[in-house]
């Protein structure tokens, strides 16, 4: 399988797409601890009065592409990169367990396959997300969390903007991560990254 690599803090998430082993060894730089709480700046807008207590995300639901996944934690590896979800469940999505749980003030990072070696994967529609479109997180706590999209970018794996992406938050966020662009070949892996921006409604 082609993993396709996202930095995270000095890591990466890896997401499948494809046959072989990818071998992007691009790693933009993140900030420290995203995903961390530490800013005590209001919010410009969005929910920060109404951020839910950590609990454990147990399923993705997002009507508006017809993804209904549970989680899996995602780890950091022995080579520094937080591991994908298990290639052979395409529809399972992931998020950095040691990182900020949906609903929580500050980034929580969720991870998915755009594809398999064998058939398109959870997150093969997440490009055809709108501005406005709402998702939500069941939570282990019984508790459901729903976004708003403020909006989806791709970027160059080589142009990253890390900091935009991992770094704090002043109010419950969520960045939802796969990949994106051209299949490169030469390298086994994707050329880009497609991200969604999402807040708490």
């Amino acid at each position: 399988m082609v993993l396709c690599a996202v930095a995270l803090l000095i890591l990466a998430v890896s997401l499948v797409g494809g046959n072989d082993t990818s071998a992007d060894s691009s790693r933009p730089p993140l900030p420290a601890h995203p995903g961390t709480t530490a800013s005590s700046a209001p919010p410009a807008t969005g929910a920060a009065d109404s951020a839910l207590p950590r609990s454990k995300p147990v399923r993705l639901l997002i009507p508006d592409i017809a993804v209904d996944a549970p989680f899996t934690d995602l780890a950091i590896g022995d080579k520094g990169q937080l591991q994908p979800p298990p290639a052979g469940d395409t529809n399972l999505v992931g998020w950095y367990a040691k990182g900020v749980s949906p609903g929580e003030k500050g980034t929580s990072i969720i991870a998915g396959h755009v594809d398999t070696k064998t058939s398109a994967a959870v997150f093969a529609r997440l490009d055809q997300l709108d501005k406005g479109d709402k998702f939500q997180v069941r939570r282990a706590d019984g508790r459901s969390a729903t976004f708003v999209v403020d909006g989806l970018e791709t970027f160059a794996k080589d142009e990253f903007p890390s900091d935009r992406v991992y770094g704090d938050a002043d109010r419950p966020e969520v960045r939802l991560i796969t990949c994106a662009g051209d299949y490169d070949h030469k390298v086994k892996d994707y050329t880009d990254n497609l991200v969604v921006f999402a807040h708490l409604a």
